[in-house]
């Protein structure tokens, strides 16, 4: 049943649609962790310090950490395989190109693809800076605010941050839609609201993100 589910079609665009949704659960939990740093550095550290010990005392120091950062790391690569097999699948289906020149498409619909290199990029390059320390020369373990300022204090962390934050909305925009529709919960009533929905989800997290490095560019947060 499995295996089946995985070789079809539409079992790989299922896929698609029910981790893509887990990951923009997390993104909302991200941002809203993120925006901690306007109340300051005993705020956002204590905000950093509770990840590690949330389930306690039920689970060990970080374990519960752990376990999400292994379900979302599971969710990106279903989420990139799936996507890769079936722009293959597509590919292959239609090697010749097309007579009459398709539709249009949307910007983020054209984009989808580089949007997804891109992120899986931002992805190692944010742990290595925020998390393991190993591209930030001035890394201070334990101390997550001051890490944070350190990183949009350089023109180029911030040129990688806010690229990345609006490919994941360009992202969000359309896979949301896209989620929607293979997951069968759009119809001819519900399109405008979910339209509307996956406008404001994506408008609402690139704002919510592009919002840290620009306020300590602005020295609004330092």
């Amino acid at each position: 049943m499995t295996r089946t589910l995985w070789d079809s079609t539409v079992g790989k665009k299922t896929i698609m649609a029910v981790t893509g949704l887990v990951m923009l659960g997390y993104l909302v939990a991200h941002m809203v962790g993120n925006l901690k740093i306007f109340f300051g550095p005993g705020e956002f550290d204590g905000y950093a310090h509770w990840l590690r010990t949330m389930g306690a005392p039920v689970l060990h120091h970080e374990w519960a950490l752990w376990i999400v950062r292994v379900g979302l790391v599971a969710a990106v690569v279903l989420h990139g395989v799936s996507a890769y097999q079936l722009s293959r699948r597509d590919i292959k289906a239609r090697p010749a190109k097309y007579v009459h020149k398709r539709p249009r498409a949307s910007y983020a619909t054209r984009t989808m693809r580089w949007g997804g290199v891109i992120l899986a990029l931002f992805i190692v390059w944010h742990i290595l800076d925020l998390t393991t320390g190993t591209v930030h020369t001035s890394f201070e373990a334990g101390h997550p605010y001051q890490n944070v300022i350190d990183t949009f204090s350089t023109w180029y962390g911030n040129v990688i941050y806010i690229v990345a934050v609006l490919a994941m909305g360009l992202h969000v925009q359309h896979g949301f839609w896209s989620a929607a529709q293979t997951l069968g919960v759009g119809n001819a009533t519900r399109d405008r609201i979910l339209k509307t929905l996956a406008n404001l989800l994506a408008a609402v997290l690139t704002v919510g993100f592009i919002s840290v490095p620009v306020a300590v560019m602005t020295g609004v947060v330092s």
